[in-house]
């Protein structure tokens, strides 16, 4: 969950610092080419002061030439020194294109482009428009124009063309201030966000590791209800409290399964007594007297298989480190001679191998696997038992040769009583192997079923190679 949780966190906040964030690069930038703008503006403001002084071409004759002439020298000197001291080409050019005064010496009015627009709009008495966005990737320049006005008429124009590189690198230093914060903000933001979820999903690990032992059968394990928000909390008073209460109906079912058992066992034993007696007092081979018989001891059976699998879900597990290896080759070897009786070949291969395991709960398994085994292989067929280890589990495979479960019967096998229709009429209580299922959940274990092709059962009973955790 914190593996989806987490990733979800994390996107709604670079989210919302990519939100922050792009309006304040954008504006960063804005900020610092309106204050070159501002700044050109002034400038042009100035040299259009001294321009307006120096308005008409000179002419031959003219008494007023000197002092025009030193006028022009002084406004050609201040574009000078403007130039040498900042790099940026101004010029003062009259409407006709001709150039006043300019800087370098070489610089002319272009035919087009953004100094000729600036040029123009200032031709219409009013100042250029703000120039268009110049970001850090390009290498635009900024072209500004002023009018230069003398009564009431534009008769010149000031223009300057400023590169943009000084303004561009410290555009690209405020996107990198800006980056570095976010990127702070992110590991800052990551950082909580793991610690948001860590204490919020502690909780439900806890939950979920509990609910997974009592599903396989340690009913005692109970939720801490430390730590996390109070909703999780409450949920785990109310999942301990539902525990409880569970646990104390499967106890009550339990001590009702054993306790009908054990009541019933007696008055049926007496019953197939009598009926034994009467036997005696009867033609021998009386039809009747032998199916009484019959279902008097498949009765018996099933109160037993009852016993077993209440006492099963009852008793305590003595898991202790078992030769899993040796203790499947003991079983085979007692279930060999019935094998042999009913023509049935029953192999195994059991190397050497340890697990953990209830040595009487794992045989009793084990007899139950082997004997469903050897009860639907026909004559002629054979039982494989296969032990090995790996990953760490060590695993005891048990395959017959009979008919075999359909996928909708896999489902199924191992619910008590059930039994498929196929078989309706094999010996059996439908209670081995839901026996053997409570004696391994018991110690850790586990017990599948598949289908073992070309055709049968294959039944894999898994026990834990290291000490499992048991619920208290």
């Amino acid at each position: 969950m914190r593996s989806r949780l987490l990733p979800l966190l994390i996107v709604l906040m670079a989210g919302v610092l990519l939100a922050l964030g792009f309006p304040l690069a954008l504006s960063v930038a804005a900020a610092q080419q309106q204050k070159v703008v501002v700044d050109r503006i002034d400038d042009t403001a100035r040299f259009a002061s001294l321009a307006q002084f120096v308005t008409e071409r000179p002419s031959v004759g003219s008494r007023v030439r000197g002092a025009t002439d030193e006028r022009r020298e002084t406004l050609q000197k201040e574009l000078d020194d403007y130039y040498e001291v900042y790099g940026i080409r101004a010029g003062v050019f009259y409407r006709d294109d001709g150039p006043m005064a300019s800087a370098p010496a070489s610089w002319y009015l272009p035919a087009e482009g953004e100094v000729r627009e600036a040029f123009q709009e200032a031709l219409r008495s009013r100042g250029s428009h703000d120039p268009g966005q110049v970001w850090p990737w390009q290498r635009g320049r900024l072209a500004v124009a002023s009018p230069v006005i003398r009564d009431g008429d534009v008769v010149a124009v000031v223009v300057t063309d400023s590169p943009t590189g000084r303004m561009r690198s410290k555009t690209l230093y405020g996107w990198l201030l800006i980056g570095a914060g976010e990127s702070a903000a992110m590991l800052l933001a990551v950082g909580a966000a793991l610690r948001l979820t860590g204490w919020v999903l502690r909780p439900v690990r806890v939950l979920d590791a509990t609910t997974h032992d009592i599903a396989t059968g340690r009913l005692k394990s109970r939720v801490a209800a430390t730590g996390g928000p109070p909703e999780l909390r409450r949920l785990a008073h109310s999942f301990n409290e539902m525990a409880d209460h569970v646990q104390d109906v499967l106890e009550q079912q339990r001590a009702f399964v054993a306790d009908a058992s054990h009541q019933l066992r007696n008055p049926l034993s007496a019953l197939l007594l009598r009926i034994e007696l009467l036997a005696l007092e009867l033609p021998e081979g009386n039809e009747e007297i032998a199916s009484v018989r019959t279902e008097g001891k498949r009765l018996a059976q099933v109160l037993d298989d009852l016993l077993d699998l209440a006492l099963a879900e009852h008793a305590a597990p003595d898991l202790r480190l078992t030769d899993v290896g040796a203790l499947t080759a003991e079983r085979v070897a007692s279930w060999r001679p019935l094998a042999d009786e009913r023509g049935v070949r029953l192999k195994g291969a059991c190397p050497a191998t340890t697990a953990w395991a209830d040595p009487v709960a794992l045989s009793s398994a084990l007899d139950a696997v082997i004997d469903n085994a050897l009860k639907f292989t026909p004559e002629g067929g054979s039982v494989q038992v296969t032990v090995e280890s790996s990953n760490g589990t060590t695993t005891v495979v048990v395959g017959d040769e009979g008919p075999g479960l359909t996928e909708d019967e896999l489902a199924r096998v191992g619910d008590r009583f059930w039994r498929s229709n196929r078989h309706q009429n094999v010996k059996g209580s439908g209670l081995g192997l839901s026996i053997s299922r409570a004696l391994l959940a018991a110690g850790g274990g586990t017990i599948d079923y598949e289908r073992n092709e070309p055709h049968g059962l294959k039944v894999t009973v898994g026990l834990p190679r290291s000490e499992p955790a048991t619920g208290s």
